[in-house]
């Protein structure tokens, strides 16, 4: 049963001079490379972004490695500093596979204590050459492994299928949660075609791609150990949890911002509508909700860059409040903007998309609330 009080420091809730300039510069930088204008280019591509944008974020801004120690060719700032940058690019609906990377593989390799791997791989994630991303970490049912590993005189290999893998079709590394004899075990897959099938996934939000992936003996090796897998996969699903939300704030708070720039812009009756009781009322709602996420999110992200066993309660109360957040500030984006407010055209329909895939991303808001009540004691045991 975790503390109901937090032991965080309230000075880690507050943001740095230094994570300021880094929101500033990454703003910039968004609104002059990755408008919806090229979010909707780069969609029809068949990567689904920009690695010009990529290899850009990585070198001149150093985005992938903020959170990765400077001995493993990082800058070894903290998941607050990352946090910024996913918030910023959630505002931006960056679509390329900057969570399943940096949020997701990144955590996984660190959270191991495997030396060896995290000098293979860290490196190249932190100056933008290797995408990765994670499959088999089951947020609903941790139990179910579709992945078996065998151990073969070559070495091990993986069999199975893990579905609507995060950027499944295009990571250049996938690690992997997979079954062996022993128990589950933590394997890094560097896919090959003639080993490894990896099937697009038809999905709501275009901009953050997912794929069937199919091992047919893929070669593979450990990551970590056995005893430490469970652990390592927690952290990583509950370190994605905060990253999602920082993103979801951003994503928030851009679609308040363009909305309140309309409602002021648009005259109906001889009058800005924003000057409407009703529609005051209802902005007013959306600025209270993303208050709210913006705290939740602070929160789990000090969690996250302090390693607060806090981190479990913060990160799933996160996604509850953010996830909720961002499906009303959108719900009102498109309402708000009237009919083209609906249209292909206009960008609010991406906002949406990404706000309902966001929902059940690491688990629906009804299995967080569930866990939140473990975590804190105030699950009630069901009737005998």
């Amino acid at each position: 049963m975790h503390r109901r009080h937090p032991e965080i420091d309230p000075q880690l809730l507050s943001e740095t001079e230094e994570q300021r300039q880094l929101r500033t510069v990454l703003r910039d930088f968004y609104t002059e490379a990755s408008g919806p204008e090229d979010v909707r280019k780069h969609l029809a591509t068949p990567r689904g972004y920009d690695q010009v944008l990529w290899t850009r974020l990585a070198g001149e801004i150093g985005v992938h490695g903020l959170a990765v120690p400077e001995e493993y060719g990082g800058a070894g700032f903290t998941f607050a500093e990352l946090a910024v940058a996913l918030e910023e690019s959630g505002r931006a609906l960056y679509c390329a596979p900057l969570l399943p990377t940096v949020a997701l593989a990144v955590p996984a390799l660190l959270h191991s204590g495997d030396r060896a791997a995290c000098e293979r791989y860290l490196p190249r994630i932190a100056d933008g050459t290797l995408t990765a991303t994670v499959a088999g970490f089951d947020a609903d049912d941790p139990d179910s492994i579709d992945v078996t590993a065998e151990q073969g005189g070559s070495g091990w290999v993986l069999r199975g299928r893990a579905d609507f893998v995060l950027d499944g079709a295009g990571a250049d590394l996938i690690l992997v949660r997979a079954q062996t004899p022993a128990g589950p075990r933590l394997f890094a897959c560097e896919p090959a075609p003639d080993s490894c099938h990896r099937t697009p996934r038809r999905v709501l939000d275009e901009t953050r791609r997912q794929a069937l992936a199919e091992f047919r003996g893929a070669p593979a090796t450990t990551v970590g150990t056995a005893e430490g897998t469970e652990a390592a996969v927690s952290a990583t699903l509950d370190t994605g949890r905060a990253a999602l939300a920082a993103e979801q704030v951003g994503g928030s708070g851009h679609a308040l911002d363009a909305t309140v720039e309309f409602a002021a812009q648009r005259h109906q009756f001889g009058r800005p509508i924003g000057s409407f009781q009703a529609v005051k009322h209802r902005l007013a709602d959306v600025l209270v909700a993303l208050e709210a996420a913006r705290s939740a999110s602070a929160y789990a992200t000090a969690c996250t860059a302090a390693a607060s066993p806090q981190l479990p309660v913060a990160a799933c109360a996160a996604a509850v409040v953010c996830s909720e957040t961002f499906r009303l500030a959108t719900a009102e984006y498109v309402q708000l903007h009237g009919g083209i407010g609906f249209t292909w055209e206009h960008p609010a329909h991406l906002y949406v998309r990404r706000a309902r895939s966001g929902e059940v991303l690491f688990g629906t808001t009804d299995r967080h609330r569930v866990r939140l009540a473990e975590l804190i004691g105030l699950a009630t045991r069901s009737a005998a």
